[in-house]
């Protein structure tokens, strides 16, 4: 253990680099830049507003601020595991050449997204101020369900990055596993609309919680409980834990499929 934190720390200049080099590919040849990291929720959040609030007549109280607080989490979670997916794949000329821990490349991806997540942030406080809803003390603790969220999505991307490996045609298959899993998470309906079985069913959706704690501290002013914290760290931590057992079973064979 001692010797992969000194590994670890060790290659933390490369994983810092790793970051802003995404940062700057990312907005290179953008006019707007990191802004759009902004614009670009606010944008689908005028979408979707218009389109369940007037079509679907979905009522829910600050329904932009609902739907925009629970869209950040999941966004950030897709764009976590679906480029960690890829990431050693990308990384295989790279990893032909010289040694680096090829842990490092899923974990950057889910650290680069996190970045993302906290700029697209900018955009939750735009609509609070637009609309005129009071933030309340508890917002503060918002990194809390993002930080379990970023453990959970850690450790779904060394297991996808892992079987993407040998199986190429998970890449696409997770395109639509992602997809259902979006909509049977309440981003854009309320849980309490659900009927007894899927609210039943809905506990065993990990992104149910990170969003509704996300959602409690930001929108409604509580702070959730110790079951709730200790389902929410159990939940990553042992998809940390399933994530590294499979990828360092793994990693010693990638040099022959990549």
């Amino acid at each position: 253990m001692r010797g992969q934190i000194e590994v670890f720390l060790k290659y933390r200049f490369l994983l810092h680099d790793l970051i802003l080099k995404d940062i700057r590919i990312k907005y290179r040849k953008s006019i707007l830049g990191i802004l759009w990291s902004v614009l670009n929720p606010l944008l689908m959040m005028l979408v979707i507003t218009a389109v369940f609030e007037n079509i679907f007549r979905v009522k829910i109280e600050n329904f932009p601020i609902y739907y925009l607080s629970g869209a950040v989490m999941f966004n950030f979670f897709s764009e976590a595991t679906i480029t960690g997916m890829s990431s050693v794949l990308q990384a295989a000329s790279l990893i032909k050449k010289v040694y680096i821990p090829k842990y490092i490349f899923p974990l950057e991806k889910a650290l680069f997204a996190f970045v993302n997540f906290l700029f697209s942030l900018i955009a939750v406080v735009l609509i609070y101020l637009i609309l005129g809803v009071p933030l309340h003390w508890s917002a503060l603790l918002f990194f809390v369900p993002s930080l379990y969220l970023l453990v959970f999505a850690i450790g779904i991307s060394l297991v996808l990055s892992s079987w993407a490996v040998y199986f190429r045609d998970i890449i696409h298959l997770y395109g639509v596993v992602l997809t259902a899993w979006t909509y049977l998470t309440p981003i854009v309906y309320p849980y309490d609309a659900l009927p007894a079985k899927m609210q039943f069913a809905m506990q065993f959706n990990p992104m149910f919680y990170y969003v509704d704690y996300f959602r409690q501290v930001t929108m409604y002013g509580t702070v959730p409980g110790l079951a709730t914290n200790l389902i929410c760290a159990v939940v990553a931590l042992v998809s940390l834990a399933i994530g590294l057992f499979v990828f360092k079973k793994n990693q010693d064979r990638f040099i022959l499929f990549i």
